[in-house]
């Protein structure tokens, strides 16, 4: 009968401790707008700049997120974000890098 006294913490999606994060929750936030557009920026040759530098802060904001986490799920979407960063910040890199054609 234990389970009947179980508390619902899948009502929040990213709080489930019922206290609010709001910088976890920012640093969420930007780390998978980043990781989105370091992401399909990377797909184009042209889009280098773009695709590594959003990739390398996506790369440090989620790695902060990922130090000051408090729950599962943001440590969930911080790796989604992470990881997309890190794949547009290789690609970027492959394809001219974080200075290639302005400096030198």
């Amino acid at each position: 009968m234990a389970q009947a006294l179980r508390s619902n913490t899948a009502g929040s999606l990213f709080a489930t401790d019922n206290k609010p994060h709001p910088l976890q929750h920012a640093l969420l936030a930007v780390t998978l707008v980043l990781g989105v557009t370091a992401f399909v920026s990377a797909m184009f040759h042209s889009l280098h700049l773009l695709s590594s530098w959003a990739g390398l802060v996506g790369i440090i904001t989620g790695a902060y997120g990922q130090f000051v986490s408090e729950t599962t799920r943001e440590r969930f979407g911080l790796v989604l974000g992470l990881g997309a960063s890190a794949v547009g910040f290789f690609l970027g890199m492959a394809h001219g890098g974080l200075f290639g054609g302005v400096i030198g």
